[in-house]
């Protein structure tokens, strides 16, 4: 069954936990789609899984709506989210809403999520006004790791958490069917969730959020040099990957690949009449 902005809410209502995944090309969303995972967020992150960037602070509009075009091909029940790349909402509510309205039109997502909270909430009301789905994104903000000098938990004070749960309460009250919470304490998370309508979606903010969300290489061990203290590791894809490269490269090398059932026949006869 397709999954709606008002599956999430159902969702939250029943008490039933969002399942989501990022994900960047067709066959990744396909099998995604597959196994049943609620909601595919092409997140501007593949700026750095995709593309090699430090951040995410280079993906274009039209990065985005490349990759979300290839993952609406792929997946035909999950929720698709595309991430509003930097700058492409911060400059004006024109710019916000004719860039989401780009990004549905010609990526083919259901909705568009951005970062940041009060901020943006003239954003999130015209975009929604549009009849575009808005998915919020508070706590840490990619998109402001220089403003916050580095990728770091948010809302540990009194001041800053407090703040954290107002913004959670303003993106709704703005319109948003939804919030990601990013590098949040569990306990603040917890209080956000209880405090607001729409669901929450964690990542690294705890069990208690009504969802979760990670990026798809993260949870499936593809960097072997990076493991954020939030991400679980499902399965050593990465490790399994590097086997298989290996193995292919030997047996290239030693002239056992391919072999005979790998190949096409065609008759002695007609290779004799070549010579």
């Amino acid at each position: 069954m397709k999954n709606t902005v008002t599956t999430f809410k159902d969702a939250k209502a029943k008490g039933q936990k969002i399942s989501m995944l990022t994900a960047y090309d067709y066959s990744t969303a396909k099998l995604m789609d597959e196994a049943g995972i609620n909601g595919i967020l092409v997140g501007d992150s593949l700026g750095m899984v995709m593309l090699g960037y430090e951040d995410t602070l280079s993906v274009t509009m039209e990065d985005m709506i490349h990759h979300t075009a290839a993952v609406a091909r792929g997946a035909k029940n999950a929720l698709i989210v595309g991430d509003m790349p930097f700058m492409s909402y911060q400059t004006s509510v024109y710019d916000a809403v004719y860039n989401a309205g780009r990004l549905m039109k010609e990526g083919r997502c259901q909705a568009v999520k951005l970062e940041g909270g009060a901020s943006v909430c003239p954003q999130i009301k015209a975009i929604t006004e549009a009849a575009i789905p808005v998915m919020a994104h508070i706590g840490l903000t990619p998109q402001s790791v220089n403003a916050f000098g580095g990728f770091k938990v948010q809302g540990k004070s009194e001041e800053a958490a407090r703040r954290l749960l107002e913004e959670a309460k303003a993106v709704e009250e703005a319109g948003a069917f939804a919030v990601v919470l990013e590098c949040v304490p569990a306990k603040l998370a917890e209080l956000i969730t209880r405090s607001i309508n729409i669901p929450t979606i964690g990542i690294g903010a705890g069990p208690d959020c009504d969802g979760q969300i990670l990026v798809y290489q993260d949870m499936l061990a593809m960097y072997s040099d990076m493991k954020p203290k939030f991400v679980k590791q499902f399965a050593q894809v990465g490790q399994l990957m590097k086997e298989g490269f290996t193995a292919y490269m030997k047996e290239t090398e030693e002239g056992t690949f391919p072999a005979e059932e790998h190949c096409f026949k065609i008759s002695d006869e007609v290779i004799s009449k070549l010579y």
